[in-house]
């Protein structure tokens, strides 16, 4: 495993652990050259997904963004981030087993409000302010209606 601070191809592994949903292998490196440690995670991919954005631009799928983007809309919420991790496998783990090469990003903005809305209101709020562009107030004042006429 290359070292991101020296480069060097030579790093030993100091301890390793599974995530406690057991979907990934955590492991403590050291690297031999500069002595700097780090961390590295080992996950399934069952497949290469590519996603397929809204210009018709297609890229790889990016779990790292995917969690950012979750991670950002929880920012300073009282949510454990155990939860999100697992919420990012579980989306991950859904868009692998669809069986499709090629995913729309809406759909997988979709799938992220639907489990936002399941953990955290503000977080969902947050998440759809920047998934539907909210431009003024009103737009925020429009959503929070429909949430809680549905609530009803």
């Amino acid at each position: 495993m290359k070292c991101p601070f020296c480069q060097s191809m030579n790093s030993q592994v100091k301890d390793s652990r599974t995530s406690e949903d057991g979907s990934a292998i955590r492991r403590r490196r050291i690297c031999s050259s500069c002595g700097a440690r780090f961390t590295t995670f080992e996950r399934v991919q069952l497949r290469e997904l590519t996603v397929v954005k809204k210009n018709n631009e297609h890229v790889p799928f990016d779990r790292d963004k995917l969690a950012k983007s979750i991670y950002v809309a929880v920012r300073k919420r009282p949510v454990d981030m155990d939860k999100v991790e697992r919420l990012v496998n579980s989306i991950q783990r859904h868009l692998e087993g669809l069986g499709e090469n090629e995913i729309k990003s809406t759909d997988i903005g979709q799938l992220v409000m639907d489990a936002l809305l399941n953990l955290d209101k503000v977080a969902y709020i947050r998440y759809a302010s920047v998934y539907k562009n909210f431009n003024e107030t009103k737009d925020f004042e429009d959503f929070i209606a429909n949430l809680l006429k549905e609530e009803k």
